[in-house]
């Protein structure tokens, strides 16, 4: 065995001691210091080499004293005289104190320097109360601040605060370019891993207003969400109460696991169904997307829960003209049940509370005493046409192809037909494992580049809704959006030669890229990152939010859509819109807006859909105008 000698041990503590860092460093220099003081004071005191004061010797206080100033400042030592030893002793000092400030300096700065270092890593506590908190990262967060910045508006001291393992200067450079500014929002950048406990508490969960958790997009996401929902449900010291917490889930088959875990603690969005429920609707109703990106974007028109003691007693029908500039569209009852487009006659009873489209909040007045005038004569009583069976063209090819095929199987009429065009080996493989047993649709496959015009100009034919996929899951975004747009733009010019007339649906990974698309004038866009990101924004700022999209998207119950005008009510006359949602109210319907064909082509006039107008706004309409409605079929 070594022998371990009393030098080896001096070493050791020395040692320990200076991994201790500045401040132990700082401790050693002072001792050093002191000891040189006093060590060349005394020399000069025992030895009496400096000059007398007024005949008499210098006392030890007054060494000490001078010995500190040489060694503080070296340029005192330029005016001593007396003996050699006096001025040898004291030029000692001076180059012992210069030797030792330099250290000193060092040593402050290097510690500041350190310490710098360790605020840009972002491990510093968030000392916040009431803001909302990210965990994660992902393309969906700059959408999501931004949304978050325009509902804190009206908050004098808002922050977000992000969570993400991602260098603290990198996310803070990568948000100010990409979102801009925030106003009156804060945003705190901190480095740590979403999924440990002791590093989520960095960013002060239990006093947040709202946590969201985004689902990552390399290796399995929904797994890390999962487990970022444990970390702050399970943490050692949590609070007491629910998180409020807002995430989603990738894949239907983690969403029992999820909600294991998360019990009533989080709003679970189940993202690929949602999306693929939106494009489905979107494609048979032409506008439709502009609708959903108003309701979801604060903005413009939201979706707000009121509880009105005043209405209590009146029925869902008289409720429909009880506000002048709010559009009523549900129930919330006392039990918790949302109840989209009610039967007409349902009694709002005390506790229940109303679901309402409002510009904000605080636009919500109290309700009106009388219902504003309906013009009998405008109103038409035409019964809506029969469903006739639809043919899609599908192109291109990602994980929530089959999920659309099967919601779409859900709003189709008997004897439809969807024809998809991938170029991807195993769709048929895909299709047959993930399809369920449709009723209504028959699927077609055919084998095809959809960015080659001759496969185009081949499968193009007398269809209804063109719907392009993006191939997320085999390129990068940008790479999977250039292959959309190309596709895109030869759609638009077949189109224009042959004559012919078919919505197109466009969905895009990037929303950088809806500016480039709009060149080719597509009919609607799903830019999957931004509508996901809004709907978890707007739920973390109210909890209600959750059920009522889920019912929204939901192809059991009333959905969105755009309905001709000329079955509502006489084209070509003015009429008020309190007169719109009466016909819709007699066919069992809300009416919530409406799109105008004259401006369906601007996009500074959100293509011309105009949601919750004023009841009394007067409104001419056109052939080719569209009532949105909020129906079952």
């Amino acid at each position: 065995m070594q022998k371990v000698t009393f030098v080896d041990r001096l070493h050791y503590r020395f040692d320990l001691t200076m991994a201790k860092g500045a401040p132990a460093l700082i401790a050693w220099l002072f001792a050093l210091s002191t000891a040189m003081v006093v060590a060349f004071a005394a020399v000069v005191v025992l030895l009496g080499l400096a000059p007398a004061e007024d005949g008499a010797p210098v006392s030890f206080p007054s060494a000490l004293w001078i010995t500190l100033m040489r060694a503080l400042d070296a340029g005192t030592v330029a005016g001593d005289t007396g003996s050699r030893g006096y001025l040898a002793a004291m030029f000692a000092v001076t180059l012992g104190g210069i030797f030792m400030v330099s250290i000193l300096i060092g040593i402050i700065t290097s510690g500041i320097e350190a310490r710098v270092g360790e605020l840009r890593k972002g491990r510093s506590l968030v000392c916040e109360e009431g803001h909302t908190v990210i965990l994660g990262w992902s393309p969906q967060i700059f959408s999501m601040i931004q949304e978050l910045a325009i509902a804190n508006e009206s908050r004098p001291r808002a922050a977000i605060a992000v969570l993400a393992e991602k260098d603290k200067v990198e996310m803070e450079d990568e948000i100010r370019a990409r979102v801009g500014s925030t106003g009156r929002t804060r945003v705190v950048c901190r480095t740590g891993n979403p999924s440990d406990p002791a590093e989520i508490a960095i960013v002060n969960p239990d006093a947040a207003r709202s946590i969201i958790i985004l689902s990552p997009e390399e290796g399995n996401p929904d797994s890390r969400v999962i487990k970022s929902i444990l970390a702050l449900t399970n943490r050692a010291g949590r609070k007491e109460g629910r998180y409020p917490i807002v995430t989603q889930i990738r894949d239907r088959r983690n969403l029992d696991a999820a909600r294991l875990v998360a019990r009533d603690e989080a709003a679970l969005i189940l993202t690929e169904d949602v999306l693929s429920r939106i494009t489905v609707q979107t494609c048979r109703s032409e506008g439709l997307s502009v609708v959903y990106s108003e309701l979801l974007d604060f903005k413009g028109h939201e979706i707000y829960t009121r509880a009105e003691p005043a209405l209590a007693g009146r029925s869902f029908g008289e409720a429909l003209f009880a506000y002048d500039d709010c559009a009523v569209i549900g129930l919330r009852l006392r039990s918790g049940e949302v109840r989209l487009n009610p039967p007409m006659d349902a009694r709002i009873e005390p506790g229940d509370a109303v679901i309402l489209i409002a510009e904000d909040d605080s636009a919500i007045g109290a309700p009106m005493r009388r219902a504003p005038p309906v013009e009998e004569r405008a109103i038409r009583d035409g019964k809506p046409a029969a469903p006739r069976p639809e043919r899609t063209l599908l192109l291109g090819w990602n994980r929530r192809a089959v999920a659309f095929i099967n919601e779409l199987d859900h709003y189709v009429a008997e004897g439809s037909e969807v024809t998809v065009v991938a170029d991807v080996p195993d769709v048929a493989a895909q299709l047959e494992a993930d399809r369920g047993e449709l009723r209504n649709l028959t699927v077609r496959l055919e084998q095809g580049d959809t960015t080659d015009r001759r496969t185009l100009d081949r499968v193009v034919g007398a269809y209804d809704h063109v719907v392009t996929l993006s191939y997320a899951d085999a390129l990068d975004p940008q790479e999977a959006d250039a292959r959309t747009l190309i596709t895109l733009l030869h759609l638009r010019d077949i189109e224009a030669k042959r004559g012919q007339s078919f919505s197109i649906v466009s969905e895009m990974l990037d929303v950088r890229n809806r500016e480039l698309a709009e060149v080719a004038q597509a009919d609607d866009f799903i830019v999957s990152d931004k509508l996901v990101s809004m709907m978890l924004a707007q739920i973390s700022e109210n909890r209600d939010l959750a059920a009522v999209f889920e019912d929204l998207f939901d192809p059991e119950g009333s959905e969105l859509y755009l309905k001709p005008a000329g079955d509502y009510v006489r084209l070509g006359r003015p009429v008020t819109f309190a007169t719109v949602v009466e016909a819709a109210r007699r066919r069992g319907e809300v009416a919530v807006g409406v799109r105008l064909a004259a401006q369906a082509d601007d996009a500074s006039q959100a293509y011309g859909v105009k949601v919750n107008p004023r009841k009394r706004a007067k409104l001419t309409l056109d052939r080719g105008d569209r009532i949105i409605v909020l129906a079952e079929q």
